[in-house]
């Protein structure tokens, strides 16, 4: 519900009688430092939440085996906060850890390994390396095609974000033929007014117009 300070709240009163009732490595502890920084990050309070992770993370490395998937969960998380404040190169590397452990405890095929791989490919598109970007996103949309209903909105994200791919590399029809299968299934699945599908609407008439500026020439 987008209330990020009665959510603040609940959590910090949660740590209260935590911190009060249990051994200071408890694993509920670093669950809560967790649940409050990714408060503290949707409200854009950044440092804060950095170091909440530190707090969990010193406790799982005293309580976990090092490749929990807990642990790489909280590496995704510290990747979130460094990719708020634009610093995409240590963003990337805390999502390869959390790639790393995820690769070693999921099946090859599970959702999260397809969010890992859609969120590499976030940052490398924003790095501008799109050769990367776009193979971590087939990665995401090979896995989602395998697990998913036809018409599930995951698939149209990864369909649009491949779209942009090949927009910004100037591979126009491309571009075009993901946008629309993204469009196809968000119209299927999302009220006609929702933001995604006006924002693939305007991508494909952008993409129609570059490819009619490159047939006059």
């Amino acid at each position: 519900m987008e209330e990020y300070s009665k959510s603040l709240s609940s959590h910090e009163k949660a740590l209260e009688i935590e911190q009060k009732t249990l051994p200071s490595n408890y694993p509920s502890l670093a669950r809560s430092y967790n649940n409050i920084g990714l408060v503290s990050n949707k409200m854009g309070e950044y440092s804060k939440a950095l170091s909440l992770y530190e707090k969990a993370f010193k406790i799982y490395q005293k309580t976990l085996a090092p490749n929990h998937p807990n642990s790489a969960t909280l590496y995704n998380n510290i990747g979130l906060v460094y990719g708020s404040i634009g610093q995409y190169s240590k963003q990337l590397s805390f999502y390869e850890k959390a790639l790393r452990i995820w690769q070693k405890t999921l099946h090859s095929n599970h959702p999260s390994l397809a969010t890992s791989y859609n969120n590499m490919g976030s940052v490398y598109e924003k790095m501008g390396e799109y050769s990367k970007a776009l193979s971590f996103y087939e990665k995401a949309l090979e896995i989602r095609h395998k697990t998913l209903p036809s018409n599930h909105p995951d698939l149209a994200n990864s369909c649009s974000n491949i779209g942009m791919v090949y927009y910004n590399t100037k591979d126009y029809s491309k571009a075009l033929s993901y946008f629309e299968r993204a469009l196809d299934i968000w119209q299927r699945t999302l009220p006609p007014t929702h933001p995604n599908i006006e924002t693939v609407k305007w991508n494909i008439e952008i993409v129609k117009k570059k490819s009619r500026e490159i047939s006059d020439k």
